[in-house]
């Protein structure tokens, strides 16, 4: 997966490769879909949701540019799969899920793994985690019309925000960092994601 879909579309961070390396995908989709795990494609995890893929979860990553003493906050868990990639690169990653029944799945599937700097919180992600705040990197996994202003104010000085923005027929990825309390956002590239829940609807 590393050299057929990472490297040969400039995924080219070490520290991204080895961590997309070491975890594995199969064991955070259903058994069902194992043979599937390293196509480079997103994978249904159930509750209408998916597993994003590889690729797309490697450029995010890499554009964050993940310090191993940041404080990560991850907006849709899933099934856990880019937050345990998360945790090979920062000090301590935030993931919120709004479905319950993943949130539980993936914590302990996390737990399971032996991933030990998760905390995974049942929560509308679009709120952020104000009491954990602030945060060296914020990634979202799922679109908004634009950015959510709870996860702007808890990104902290200096820092990266990542995420789909847009509507259910056109999304794109946009990075942005703060200065002087500011976030100016640069346009990547065109993306397809589930949409933001919670009050990230009313945006």
């Amino acid at each position: 997966m590393v050299d057929r879909h990472l490297k040969s579309r400039e995924i080219n961070d070490p520290a991204v490769l080895l961590a997309m390396g070491s975890v594995p995908r199969e064991k955070f989709i259903s058994a069902d879909l194992a043979g599937s795990a390293y196509d480079d494609n997103p994978l249904a995890i159930g509750y209408g949701q998916t597993i994003s893929q590889p690729y797309i979860v490697a450029l995010m990553i890499q554009k964050l540019n993940l310090k191993n003493t940041d404080r990560a906050l991850e907006i849709g868990t899933g099934s856990g799969y880019q937050a345990a990639v998360l945790s090979k690169l920062a000090h301590h990653v935030y993931t919120t899920e709004i479905i319950d029944q993943l949130a539980n799945e993936s914590s302990e599937r996390l737990e399971r793994l032996g991933y030990k700097n998760v905390t995974v919180i049942h929560t509308d992600g679009s709120l952020g985690l104000e009491r954990s705040a602030p945060f060296d990197k914020i990634i979202a996994s799922a679109a908004a019309r634009k950015p959510p202003k709870a996860l702007e104010n808890q990104l902290a000085e200096g820092g990266l925000i990542i995420m789909p923005q847009g509507g259910s027929h056109f999304q794109s990825l946009i990075l942005g960092e703060k200065t002087g309390g500011v976030i100016d956002y640069k346009t990547m590239i065109s993306v397809r994601f589930v949409p933001m829940t919670g009050a990230a609807e009313e945006l």
